[in-house]
């Protein structure tokens, strides 16, 4: 992650973020507020220089400590599904680069974000209010969830989990919406639980591949599923 790199965002770098959204939006995003939300993200602040050429790349990359920031598309089909709001109160767990924090927060959203790794969550900590994007952070297991800031209307993990932890899903507020990869270590199903006076409705959608969610994860398997 970039530590002292003046922040830029030229005419070039905004055409190749252009090109971004057309191929993702060609994979199937069709929020019109998502879309404009990785339009106007520059990415490549969260690249070192050596490889910012990829920065605009349809990819995940590394960022230091086994973790990587994600593939501009997952980040897309993610934060789709989560159904953001303006003014809704939710809670990310896995704060990796920052990117996708920014992404909510430009969906209107009031963004508390947890990160496990102590030298990501101080290094992000310190980046993002140079860039102008200022959620609330917190360090530690991020399985856990943030009880003393509980109830959530929205929940986004970015890590691949085994189970879907109760935690999370104990704080979401009725009519709210978790957002989590489950699976393996190699490919996880991402889960769409809602809760709907206080029953757990789940829907599943296409495979991924995440870094694993790092902690004591404690849950179990939500079985009622829409399509």
């Amino acid at each position: 992650m970039p530590q002292n790199r003046m922040i830029e965002d030229n005419y070039r770098q905004r055409g190749l973020r252009n090109k971004l959204v057309k191929i993702i939006r060609q994979k199937g995003i069709s929020d019109e507020r998502v879309l404009a939300a990785i339009a106007k993200m520059p990415r490549h602040v969260f690249f070192d220089d050596a490889l910012l050429t990829h920065a605009y790349e349809d990819k995940a990359f590394p960022i230091g400590e086994g973790q990587t920031i994600s593939q501009p598309y997952t980040v897309a089909f993610q934060t789709q599904l989560l159904t953001v709001k303006q003014g809704d109160k939710v809670l990310e767990v896995g704060t990796g680069s920052g990117y996708q924090a920014c992404i909510l927060m430009e969906l209107g959203a009031k963004v508390y974000t947890i990160e496990y790794n102590k030298k990501l969550f101080e290094q992000t900590k310190s980046f993002l209010p140079r860039i102008g994007y200022s959620p609330f952070f917190f360090y530690g297991d991020g399985s856990k969830g943030l009880p003393s800031k509980a109830p959530f209307d929205k929940i986004l993990v970015t890590a691949g989990a085994p189970v879907i932890p109760d935690a999370l899903t104990e704080q979401l507020k009725d009519n709210g919406v978790l957002v989590i990869p489950v699976g393996g270590r190699d490919r996880q199903s991402m889960i769409r639980i809602t809760k709907s006076t206080g029953k757990l409705v789940k829907e599943e959608f296409d495979y991924f591949a995440f870094v694993p969610l790092l902690g004591k994860v404690v849950g179990k398997k939500i079985h009622r599923v829409t399509t």
